[in-house]
């Protein structure tokens, strides 16, 4: 059952400050007026349980001495609070993906320390007992588009094509971020079947099925650099696979991994 507080000066100190030396306090300042706080609100409400942090509210119309001894200006202001101190903290509504993304890097989810298990029983080759546990996970977090993700991964590299797919159609397109993944990874569906099962008849058939096999192992800075060889060889090979597959997977990497913003720039000058 998720902890979640009003805070006020007078139990800020057994709260925030005394809790925090036992688990996570994140403390949310916000005010009535503010809808980017109305926004951030229920995702901070609906996480806490997940990864069992505490999560105490301060309204600073109403507790304006707090937020000045702790230098909020702009709201929502979240901050994150252990041992007694405040360790990292953001300004802003945080879509979910990003806030996921924050918290991560200070608490492990409920959730993660399942997929860990998942992993190792992976490692240890039990790959059926693996399937079960990602099942579970699905039936227990049916919300959760990034566990969606995750496990039609798992799928695609087991072969089983078809249900990777009906987990990625459960992803809507409003779901943005989401979505592009998804789309990408219905791409990389192609590449594990080209890895799989091309018969190699020349040159750029053998990179694309190397390249292709490279992608599904998650060996993405490899594959990128035999996709683009494939494109430097020839644009067209393969209704322009190479272009397709890079997008592919900077997709799935995301806008900010290095790697994207590495191989778009050589992309870009292969291409133009």
């Amino acid at each position: 059952m998720a902890q979640i507080y009003d805070v006020s000066d007078a139990n800020f100190e057994e709260i925030v400050i005394e809790k925090s030396y036992d688990k996570p306090v994140v403390v949310d300042f916000w005010a009535p007026w503010c809808g980017p706080c109305r926004v951030l609100k229920p995702l901070l409400e609906k996480l806490a349980d997940e990864y069992d942090y505490i999560l105490a509210k301060i309204n600073t119309d109403e507790n304006p001495h707090i937020a000045q001894e702790f230098g909020v200006q702009g709201i929502p202001d979240v901050k994150l609070f252990k041992d007694g101190k405040v360790v990292d903290g953001f300004v802003g509504a945080y879509p979910e993906p990003k806030l996921r993304e924050w918290l991560e890097k200070h608490m492990k989810s409920k959730l993660q320390q399942e997929l860990d298990r998942a992993k190792m029983l992976i490692l240890e080759g039990k790959r059926e007992k693996a399937e079960g546990l990602y099942k579970e996970l699905l039936e227990k977090y049916p919300q959760n588009k990034a566990l969606a993700i995750e496990v039609a991964k798992f799928f695609i590299n087991e072969g089983k094509i078809d249900e990777a797919i009906k987990i990625l159609d459960t992803i809507p397109e409003y779901q943005k971020e989401y979505y592009i993944q998804a789309q990408a990874l219905k791409e990389l569906a192609k590449l594990k079947d080209a890895c799989d099962n091309l018969q190699v008849e020349n040159e750029l058939d053998e990179l694309y099925k190397k390249a292709s096999c490279y992608t599904v192992d998650g060996n993405y800075e490899e594959a990128l650099k035999l996709f683009l060889e494939i494109l430097q060889k020839d644009k067209n090979y393969r209704d322009e696979i190479g272009r397709k597959a890079m997008i592919t997977i900077f997709n799935i990497l995301g806008e900010r991994d290095p790697l994207t913003k590495e191989y778009r720039k050589k992309l870009a000058m292969v291409l133009y």
